[in-house]
């Protein structure tokens, strides 16, 4: 076990110093198969997977915090489009469009799993990414943005009259690669986190509860560069 482990670490120390400074300027600056002006344009289906992260749930009327009561929103898979413009042929600017129905439900504490209803989100993004040099065949990126998430179309479960949910914004960190897999198409793999927190209002407002849903957003498509 020993052996294995120092031989996997100076494995790792000379892959170290094999990365030579002049290699890690052209991974930073090197060809991406990009210009700028180009645009490319993707289609393809997202999960959106929210982390629920946490939950203030209460009761105004009655001064009441619900203590370890949190509240749920379920993931789901959506088709989405997303268009971006390269400033250079390291920067671009993407914005992405989807929108995806989530069931919402409150546990833990006092309450039963409770099913509250349902809701819509659209979610826009627009994010700034730099790609980096092609390697292998992959050109990967990473990136940073703002969400805005608009909730609406919602149906409220059997015993509640209303539900209604605050619009979100907040920031996005995003990473991915593309494919080339024939003339201008490629393949695509990204994976955003956003980071957004919602006020849900129960019932007119006598329950109100403030979530932290901050999504995960993993995406497979198919790009075309013009």
């Amino acid at each position: 076990m020993k052996s294995s482990f120092r031989m996997a670490a100076a494995g790792a120390l000379l892959a170290a110093t094999a990365f030579t400074p002049a290699m890690a300027q052209n991974f930073l600056t090197g060809p991406t198969g990009y210009q700028a002006g180009n645009v490319l344009v993707r289609l393809g289906l997202i999960g959106v997977i929210p982390q629920n992260m946490g939950s203030a749930v209460t009761v105004p009327g009655a001064n009441l915090t619900l203590e370890g009561t949190h509240v749920h929103a379920s993931s789901t898979v959506t088709p989405e489009i997303d268009a971006s413009y390269f400033l250079t042929p390291h920067i671009s600017f993407e914005l992405i469009a989807a929108t995806s129905r989530h069931n919402v439900w409150v546990e833990g504490g006092a309450l039963p799993k409770t099913k509250v209803g349902s809701v819509w989100v659209l979610p826009p993004t627009l994010t700034a990414q730099y790609h980096f040099a092609q390697f292998d065949g992959i050109r990967p990126y990473a990136g940073v943005g703002l969400t805005v998430a608009f909730f609406y179309g919602t149906s409220p479960a059997a015993g509640f009259s209303s539900t209604g949910y605050s619009t979100a914004v907040g920031p996005t960190l995003d990473a991915g690669f593309d494919v080339p897999v024939r003339g201008n198409w490629s393949v695509n793999v990204d994976v955003k986190q956003m980071f957004i927190t919602t006020a849900a209002h129960v019932n007119h407002g006598t329950i109100h509860a403030l979530t932290e849903l901050d999504p995960t957003v993993v995406r497979l498509g198919i790009g075309y560069k013009f």
